[in-house]
């Protein structure tokens, strides 16, 4: 589905159920698209967990730019696609997520979304080579609580165990996770299972 924001189109792929127990909205990194393995495998978990899955493509990229540009903007963008998202799936719990620049916009907006969690996938701790450029704000600024996924040998950092709420930190993994994307499915399970049997499921 296309949805219209104030800076640009951005277009949605759904999966899942039309009443999921939770929505789960990911999205890509500042140069990839909505179809890397990461983001497919985590995917397939919360459509296991009878969840309902909106992969984004943000309109700079629908615009075939491969640089976001202001972050307030792309901010501002994102939170009207979500928001058009969660009208679509009603009152279900909100989980949104996305790899490497995305987790950045994930961890960003997550309280002005109402999210209740954040997957940041290869999460950018700070610029190949620049760890005094640290990014580990826009983590523990997430206020809500945000599971990492990164590899050993992702050359933008590893986030501290103490910036989020998990860490999991896979082997010979760099910062396209995509030697193992099963892997990196099965480090997000647990942590979306929980939305899998919320109480606001068990009520209907």
């Amino acid at each position: 589905m296309q949805i219209q924001t104030a800076h640009g189109p951005a277009e949605a792929t759904l999966d899942g159920p039309d009443r999921p127990a939770f929505l789960l909205v990911l999205t890509h990194g500042s140069n990839g698209g909505v179809d890397a393995p990461d983001l497919l495998a985590v995917r397939d978990v919360a459509l296991g967990l009878d969840g309902a899955v909106a992969r984004v493509v943000q309109p700079f990229r629908l615009a075939g730019r491969r640089a976001p540009g202001s972050a307030l903007k792309q901010d501002e963008a994102w939170l009207e696609a979500v928001a058009v998202l969660r009208e679509r799936f009603g009152d279900v719990p909100l989980v949104q997520g996305g790899r490497s620049n995305g987790a950045r916009v994930a961890c960003r907006t997550a309280a002005a979304a109402g999210a209740a969690g954040v997957v940041a996938l290869a999460f950018p701790l700070h610029p190949p080579g620049k760890p005094e450029k640290t990014r580990a704000d826009e983590l523990r600024g997430a206020g809500v609580e945000v599971l990492v996924v990164n590899g050993d040998r992702d050359p933008f950092g590893i986030p501290d165990a103490a910036d989020a709420a998990q860490v999991a930190v896979l082997p010979g993994e760099r910062h396209d996770l995509s030697k193992d994307p099963g892997e990196v499915g099965r480090a997000v399970e647990p942590w979306l299972r929980r939305w899998a049997a919320s109480p606001a499921r068990a009520a209907r």
